[in-house]
């Protein structure tokens, strides 16, 4: 696999923001993923020949962080399971959310659209029980409308996802007031970085 020249050329970019090439391997990561929707085997090596280390170390780091995925779907929903979002039932969103979809907690449906994952703490626990779509983050969630949700990725197929969009339609009550409408939007199962072409 060869990325393109606008790849290349992010690709340089950032590593030029780094003293040593290797310690760009983790955008790096995110821009092989954007490339081909998930992380495989060919983009882990491509990102080895450009900072200059092994496709295995490179595999140690992606293997490592849950943010890198070998499978996933179109959409990657993610519940938190932390004390929090527990204490305040996220095992019902959870449970609303594979029981709606067909897609058992830590799989992928058959037909690509939206991997389902449970995962410690997202960072929003005033706003628990919370979710991520494509790590945008959505508070204050029920069983009801975590199943809206995941219906509405399903059916619409949306091109991009807005924390403050999904937080309009979906979500409750929120930790605090999220301050200005943020401008960038997930085009993928990935975060959401202008600087890494993963947003819009």
């Amino acid at each position: 696999m060869t990325w393109p020249p606008d790849t290349v050329a992010r690709a340089e970019a950032i590593v030029a923001l780094y003293p040593d090439r290797r310690s760009a391997v983790m955008p790096l990561l995110y821009l092989a993923m954007r490339e081909e929707g998930r992380l495989t085997d060919a983009g882990m090596h491509e990102v080895a020949e450009r900072i200059g280390i092994t496709a295995a170390q490179v595999l140690a780091v992606a293997s490592f962080y849950t943010m890198y995925k070998r499978e996933v779907g179109r959409h990657v929903v993610s519940v938190c399971r932390s004390i929090s979002c527990h204490l305040l039932d996220s095992r019902a969103v959870i449970d609303a959310i594979s029981d709606e979809t067909g897609v058992p907690e830590g799989e992928t449906a058959a037909d690509g659209s939206i991997t389902v994952e449970s995962v410690e703490c997202i960072g929003a626990c005033g706003g628990a029980p919370a979710i991520q779509v494509d790590y945008e983050m959505v508070e204050g969630m029920t069983p009801e409308s975590a199943r809206a949700l995941v219906r509405w990725l399903v059916d619409e197929r949306p091109d991009l996802v807005r924390s403050d969009d999904l937080q309009a339609r979906f979500g409750g009550r929120p930790s605090f007031d999220w301050g200005p409408a943020d401008a960038t939007a997930a085009v993928g199962p990935y975060p959401a970085f202008e600087p890494y072409g993963t947003a819009r």
